[in-house]
């Protein structure tokens, strides 16, 4: 059995947490979903980001490099439908009217679905991450290293990931700042569709 390159896994996995910890649309949809949704929605799209992400960590680890060097039209569809995705969770945002009776809200397999998909499609879509990725790991990865490594480093992602979005989801409902956040919910949801146009912006820029 073929020994774990613990450097490269370690490497990846310092890369992985600094790049789950900075500020981004991400964490956004996270406490948004936290806000409307309460514990079990913020819970739900924190796992479907970390699937999303794992996804991406996975694919770039077997081949995102060898799709960007002979495939750069797919790429090209992906971000722009990243760049779509942006602009419209903004446009949401920007126009969603904040309901602070927590009474009110829908039926529970409803409300997981919802925090499950915007968590997936915001990681999924995200151009951002993909490029993150293949950055970083063509730094670790190595000519003829391990399918155990190899495997290591995409679910060490995905956990990273994940287990991030799940403290931000699951220390916000464990506090008062949901209510806090539900209160200045509007000027929230302005501040987000804002920040969420400006990456949609760069990620366009980059692309020019």
């Amino acid at each position: 059995m073929e020994a774990l390159a613990w450097e490269a896994i370690f490497a990846a996995g310092t890369f992985f947490f600094l790049g789950a910890i900075s500020p981004g649309p991400s964490v956004m949809v996270v406490i948004r979903n936290t806000i409307i949704g309460g514990r079990k929605q913020g819970v739900a799209c924190a796992i479907g980001h970390g699937i999303g992400f794992g996804i991406y960590a996975g694919s770039a680890v077997f081949g995102l490099i060898v799709l960007l060097e002979n495939a750069p039209d797919v790429f090209l569809i992906l971000q722009l439908i990243g760049v779509g995705l942006l602009i419209w969770y903004g446009y949401l945002m920007w126009n969603d009217e904040v309901n602070l009776d927590e009474s009110s809200q829908v039926e529970d397999i409803k409300v997981k679905r919802q925090g499950f998909m915007e968590g997936f499609a915001i990681a999924f879509f995200n151009p951002k991450i993909a490029l993150f990725l293949v950055a970083i790991l063509a730094q670790v990865l190595e000519p003829g290293m391990g399918m155990g490594t190899k495997l290591a480093i995409g679910l060490l992602g995905m956990s990273i990931d994940m287990g991030w979005y799940l403290i931000v989801a699951l220390a916000l409902t464990g506090t008062g700042a949901v209510d806090w956040l539900r209160i200045r919910g509007k000027l929230i949801y302005r501040i987000t569709a804002v920040a969420l146009w400006f990456f949609a912006a760069t990620v366009s820029y980059s692309m020019l």
